[in-house]
């Protein structure tokens, strides 16, 4: 860790794990798709799949460097413009506070006046925390990150617009026959 001499601190072992939670938004993305099987869900992690790609192709385009590492860190050989993950979290970020804010709540999730605050005020903090780290880390300069960031949410801003006006009524009928194949 390029800022933390000692690396079995506490700082160290977050930026460790920060360094490692695509795993974790993976693995919890998933998990909500196959317990919900909601069509909302699911378009949400196309979206976060598209960003991610599209982020991929401009990095190819542009073709900015990443960072030099230090001597104990391997270099990474993909480009850094821009950030992928910053990218990629601040999608999950924007489109999960807008979903809380404006869509109602998928049938198997339970009703409480708490749980979209909470999940707001859970997210929003941890993608900053993340977009934060790939500068700590030493993966991605500050501008890296902070473009990464504007695209993230500017793709999560258009892809919740598109839901909301009319991809939301095909997502139901989607939903509607997935459910009635597979049983509810």
């Amino acid at each position: 860790m390029r800022d933390d001499p000692r690396p079995n601190s506490l700082h160290g072992f977050i930026l460790r794990f920060l360094d490692r939670t695509n795993f974790i938004v993976t693995a919890s993305t998933a998990v909500t798709v196959l317990y919900t099987r909601s069509a909302g869900i699911t378009y949400f992690c196309a979206g976060a799949v598209a960003c991610t790609v599209s982020v991929k192709c401009i990095k190819q385009i542009l073709q900015q460097a990443r960072p030099v590492q230090t001597a104990h860190r391997r270099q990474k050989q993909t480009f850094g413009m821009p950030s992928t993950h910053s990218a990629a979290i601040m999608f999950y970020g924007t489109y999960i506070t807008l979903a809380c804010a404006w869509l109602p709540l998928h049938v198997s999730l339970p009703e409480s006046p708490l749980l979209r605050p909470f999940v707001a005020l859970v997210t929003v903090p941890w993608a900053c925390a993340v977009a934060s780290s790939r500068i700590l880390l030493g993966h991605h300069t500050a501008p890296q990150v902070l473009v990464g960031c504007i695209y993230g949410f500017t793709f999560a801003y258009v892809w919740f617009w598109a839901w909301t006006h009319g991809l939301s009524d095909l997502g139901q009928i989607v939903e509607l026959h997935v459910n009635a194949y597979i049983g509810s």
